[in-house]
């Protein structure tokens, strides 16, 4: 039975916020410190994982989650929509997303935040730039302009070979879809739950979905 529940945030809301469905008491919530590297985080987890962890990861949560597996021993993996890039490079939709965001990124570290915006926005927020929400969203920009990268880490899907995992996306969006498909390939459990694009964890599907996985550890 899994009594230790470790939930790793994505990109945007951190710690016990992001995952505001969880009811379980005794759950452990990550919140990493603003600015901390992938690399910084992956050593934090690895400090906090157990074999008897069952580690919930959204997004790009899931990068620092793979580099922390790798080192230690944990029961299972459940991974929301994990942007873990590095294991589809050469996908079209994978090098197409990549390209556009270090395109807008060169605009960034020319000093150009509106320029980056106008190329980010309409991939990662839909929409066009909107230069009348200009001085609303240029925070936002600034932020998204420096935040970590899900790619160029080192992940590899050998990495998490052996390990029960639970990939499960939202069926929106063909990156993920993509990436969910390579690690089932290597022997995750896979399922699209729609209706929330890239937070299907605040579905009520994903409760029961997680319950079964979790008896299937208790089988093995």
């Amino acid at each position: 039975m899994i009594r230790d529940r470790l939930y790793v945030h994505g990109g945007g809301r951190r710690g016990a916020d992001a995952w505001p469905h969880v009811l379980d008491p005794h759950a452990r919530f990550v919140s990493f410190a603003a600015g901390a590297s992938i690399v910084d985080q992956g050593d934090a987890l690895a400090r906090e994982l157990t074999p008897g962890t069952l580690v919930f990861a959204h997004s790009i949560g899931a990068v620092p989650v793979a580099l922390a597996a790798r080192r230690s021993s944990v029961a299972g993996l459940v991974l929301i929509e994990p942007a873990l890039y590095d294991l589809a490079r050469g996908h079209e939709a994978i090098e197409r997303h990549i390209g556009i965001v270090t395109e807008a990124r060169a605009r960034a570290s020319a000093g150009d935040i509106r320029g980056f915006w106008a190329i980010l926005r309409p991939l990662m927020f839909g929409g066009p730039f909107d230069d009348a929400r200009w001085h609303e969203e240029q925070p936002l920009a600034a932020r998204w302009a420096s935040t970590n990268l899900p790619w160029g880490h080192g992940v590899r899907d050998r990495m998490l070979d052996g390990v029960p995992a639970l990939v499960v996306t939202g069926g929106w969006n063909e990156e993920y879809e993509v990436i969910a498909d390579r690690l089932a390939a290597r022997g995750a459990r896979r399922a699209v739950l729609a209706g929330a694009e890239h937070r299907p964890q605040d579905l009520p599907g994903f409760t029961g979905l997680v319950a079964e996985f979790e008896a299937s550890l208790a089988v093995s």
